[in-house]
């Protein structure tokens, strides 16, 4: 059987041999540590402590405000310096707790949440890891807790594991399925027992051998988990690609992988779920690639949510002598952000760190459509990019709609391969917001 893959794509330079085999080293914080009330998807945290509050590590300090929102967890301990907005990595200002650090990481006792889990029903392992204040680590924030509540429970046949990790430059989960596999397997165990009919499926690609042997091996014998090759292109991860490249099934704008019979986990979320459940530890941590040819030592770090991005460059050299990056990135290089400022605080969607020297960055002055065809071939949506752009250049919704523009899933592949460097993910992107923005209202 050939490698397991979808229509469309493209093949980036990877840039993953400068972190890859560095193993993963823990980082602690020595300035304060910021906590963004909004750094999930859905309704904003509430606070539950007030300034000059003592908190502790893995103390809950904000607090679910509704079904889709997230717990906060502090990651240090020291006294609540400010409750005020503060500025996260996609440039907003978020309200956020200020937690002052005294540099002592006294912790909780964490074994006073630890359960039998012989004896928890399915319901009580989802209210822990919602107390956890686990969500989706691959970048949007979707409370876990949440994705596993479907509304049809006996529908959903596979618990799929992403760990494609696709972006170029990103090693987090693959050192992370190095390191850790047998929490990533239990974790997934976790997952697959909630529901009566689930398997398991760990998709990598094929540029991580090393990972599929290991894990092969740790499940061979494992009738509930499998463990599937899928070929290196990007984006094999996005979850639309990833589900129909392991399952044979079609999710579109209108639907939820839920919607397939699936569920689909960043690796470092599975294993955030094993530690909840199995060692009762909160999300308060992630590992955090720092990588990019403007950066002294790449590397992974295991950080502190809420630590300065500025302490996080320093920890891993700083930038190379006499070099000044042309963008930093918060994620990878086709779906982050660029920073506009380093004093920011790594939140729990915060994969990588890309310092991107100027050699690196393409010339972004883009011209007229050419016609070549070039976005139609790699878009793995099966659209026109290049057309919905212009109609959304013009502002015609209608035609958009009509042409399937809802359909895009902003993996930038389009403008990757633009000879005209026409920014056609922004175009589509920012015309879809508007839409889903005027249907809220």
């Amino acid at each position: 059987m050939g490698l397991l893959t979808f229509l469309g794509g493209i093949h980036p330079y990877e840039g993953k041999e400068l972190s890859m085999e560095k193993p993963v080293r823990e980082y602690l914080p020595k300035g304060d540590c910021v906590y963004p009330l909004s750094q999930h998807i859905g309704a904003p945290a509430t606070p539950i402590v007030k300034k000059g509050d003592r908190v502790l590590v893995g103390q809950k300090i904000a607090e679910t405000s509704g079904f889709v929102s997230a717990n906060i967890h502090s990651s240090i301990s020291g006294k609540v310096k400010a409750i005020e907005p503060r500025y996260v990595p996609g440039g907003s200002k978020v309200e956020s707790i200020v937690v002052e650090n005294d540099g002592l990481f006294e912790e909780i006792d964490f074994a006073a949440n630890v359960k039998d889990l012989s004896t928890l029903y399915r319901e009580d392992v989802k209210e822990i890891i919602k107390e956890a204040g686990i969500v989706g680590m691959g970048g949007a924030g979707f409370p876990a807790n949440v994705k596993l509540s479907p509304k049809n429970e006996d529908a959903i046949d596979y618990i799929i594991v992403n760990g494609a990790e696709c972006e170029p430059y990103l090693t987090s989960d693959y050192r992370r399925m190095m390191e850790e596999p047998d929490k990533l397997i239990l974790g997934l165990e976790i997952c697959i027992n909630l529901f009566d009919h689930a398997k398991g499926i760990i998709a990598i690609e094929d540029n991580k051998p090393e990972a599929i042997e290991l894990l092969r091996n740790k499940v061979k014998d494992n009738d509930k988990i499998e463990v599937h090759v899928m070929k290196t292109k990007y984006p094999q991860g996005a979850e639309r690609q990833l589900i129909y490249a392991n399952t044979g099934r079609y999710v579109n704008s209108k639907m939820l992988p839920a919607d397939a019979g699936c569920i689909v986990h960043n690796v470092d979320t599975i294993v955030s779920i094993y530690e909840a459940v199995i060692e009762g530890r909160p999300l308060y941590t992630r590992i955090v690639t720092i990588t990019g040819d403007a950066i002294e030592n790449p590397c992974n770090l295991m950080v502190r949510i809420g630590t300065n991005c500025q302490e996080l460059i320093e920890a891993a050299g700083g930038f190379k002598d006499g070099v000044v990056p042309e963008k930093v990135i918060s994620g990878g290089p086709m779906m982050g952000k660029a920073l506009f400022s380093l004093d920011v605080p790594a939140t729990k969607g915060v994969s990588a760190l890309l310092c991107m020297t100027h050699d690196e960055v393409a010339d972004l002055e883009p011209s007229n459509c050419i016609r070549c065809g070039r976005c139609v071939d790699v878009c793995p949506g099966r659209i026109v990019p290049s057309m919905l752009a212009s109609l959304a250049e013009h502002g015609d919704t209608e035609g958009f709609l009509a042409h399937n523009g809802m359909e895009c899933c902003e993996c930038g592949c389009c403008s990757y391969v633009c000879p005209a460097k026409r920014h056609l993910t922004q175009t589509i992107a920012g015309t879809r917001k508007s839409i889903i923005a005027n249907k809220k209202k």
